[in-house]
C-alpha cells in the first residue's frame, strides 16, 4: 500500500462508513477501487468521489443522480457540464427542502395550537370535576 491509497478499513475509519457501504457503492459503479488479490485499495480519486457521494446523499440526491453527475467529470470540458447539472439539481433539491421545511413549520404550528386547545379542555374538565366534588 502506498501513501496515495487506503484500505477498506482506513476508508471506513476516515469517512465513518461500513465496509458494506463501500462494497455497495462499488457495486453501483460509484467507486472503482484497485484490487490486490482480495484487497481493495482506494485512491485519492476514490476518496474524492466518496466525499461527493456522501455529500450528495446528505442533500437527498438519489444514488442514480449522483452516479450520473460523477460520470460527467471525465468529459474534458473542465467540468462545465458536471457543474451546470449539479447546480441545477441542487437548485431543485433546495426548493424541495425549503418546501418540506415550510410544511413542517406549518404542521408544528398547527400541532402547538391543537395542544393549547387540549390543555384548555383538560383544565376545563378538571375544574368541572373539582366543582362537582
Amino acid at each position: 500500500m502506498t501513501n496515495d491509497t487506503m484500505t477498506i478499513r482506513q476508508m471506513c475509519d476516515a469517512f465513518d462508513v461500513t465496509p458494506r457501504t463501500l462494497r455497495f457503492y462499488e457495486a453501483k459503479e460509484l467507486l472503482f477501487p484497485m484490487r490486490e488479490g482480495q484487497k481493495r485499495l482506494f485512491t485519492r480519486s476514490d476518496r474524492a468521489r466518496l466525499k461527493l457521494i456522501l455529500r450528495g446523499k446528505r442533500f437527498g440526491f438519489s444514488l442514480e443522480e449522483i452516479r450520473q453527475l460523477l460520470e460527467l467529470y471525465d468529459r474534458g470540458d473542465q467540468q462545465h457540464e458536471q457543474l451546470t447539472q449539479t447546480y441545477e439539481l441542487a437548485q431543485q433539491r433546495l426548493s424541495d427542502l425549503e418546501r418540506q421545511r415550510d410544511d413542517l413549520n406549518d404542521a408544528i404550528a398547527e400541532l402547538r395550537d391543537q395542544m393549547k386547545w387540549g390543555e384548555k379542555m383538560i383544565a376545563s374538565i378538571r375544574a368541572s370535576a373539582r366543582a362537582a366534588e
